[in-house]
């Protein structure tokens, strides 16, 4: 396949670093960005790629993290929003409205910004894959988790809108929703579970394993193995579709 340039956000941990380690291994030159330059220069250590510390948390941050993209790659052929945070919700009598848009702006927002941004120069090249990282979150609800849930179905909505747009020119938008994967914010929110009830951290883990038929969480590069699908030449004919990655669970 032609060498592409690729654009992964939420890239120092979990499923973007996997990701960019994968587009990386095929051959694309990869920008890297997250918030915390030392995950950064971990994953520039491991893999050859770019990276960039910058928050997608803001309208100025998404706009200088395409800036910058079109000034160290010259174009972007691929965007992959995966960058997404998960706080501690209370239920929603108890939720405040700064933790709501928060989590908006950062799960549902900075899609919509970097994809506003970038995906006009794609119609232009008549060839561009995007790809949301959404949740099993977005197709199902749990309780408190309102800004959570809410965020990640509006992921696949945005993402359906925007298949529709890109759709005869040669673009594409899909999202994956993966479930339970063993990364750094999924160990937080085991942490913040085992600290309510009591038990162990490890103990929550057992559980979410053990509810899965397969007895084991989703691993990181597997995510990142059908991002990396979704991306190539091979899959021109998927758009707008969620690719649910949780081993045949709902969750």
């Amino acid at each position: 396949m032609e060498s592409r340039t690729a654009l992964v956000t939420g890239a120092g941990r979990g499923i973007g670093r996997a990701t960019a380690i994968c587009l990386s291994a095929r051959g694309d030159r990869v920008l890297a960005v997250a918030r915390t330059e030392d995950d950064l220069r971990s994953l520039a250590a491991a893999a050859p790629v770019d990276y960039l510390a910058e928050t997608v948390g803001t309208t100025g941050g998404c706009a200088r993290i395409a800036e910058e993209a079109r000034n160290r790659l010259g174009r972007v052929d691929i965007l992959v929003c995966n960058a997404g945070i998960d706080l501690d919700e209370p239920p929603i009598w108890d939720q405040e409205s700064t933790a709501w848009r928060q989590v908006m702006a950062v799960n549902l927002d900075a899609p919509f910004e970097l994809t506003r941004l970038l995906t006009g120069e794609m119609i232009g090249r008549r060839w561009g894959r995007i790809v949301m990282v959404s949740s099993t979150a977005g197709t199902a609800g749990g309780p408190a988790m309102a800004a959570y849930c809410a965020s990640k179905h509006g992921v696949l909505g945005l993402m359906r809108s925007v298949a529709c747009d890109v759709a005869p020119f040669g673009v594409t938008c899909n999202a994956v929703a993966p479930g339970w994967v063993r990364t750094p914010m999924s160990d937080r929110t085991a942490e913040r579970e085992a600290a309510r009830r009591g038990v162990s951290p490890e103990m929550v883990w057992q559980e979410r394993t053990s509810s899965y038929a397969a007895g084991r969480a989703v691993e990181p590069g597997e995510v990142a193995s059908v991002i990396a699908f979704l991306t190539s030449e091979a899959a021109a004919a998927v758009n707008g579709e969620t690719v649910t990655i949780a081993l045949g669970e709902v969750w």
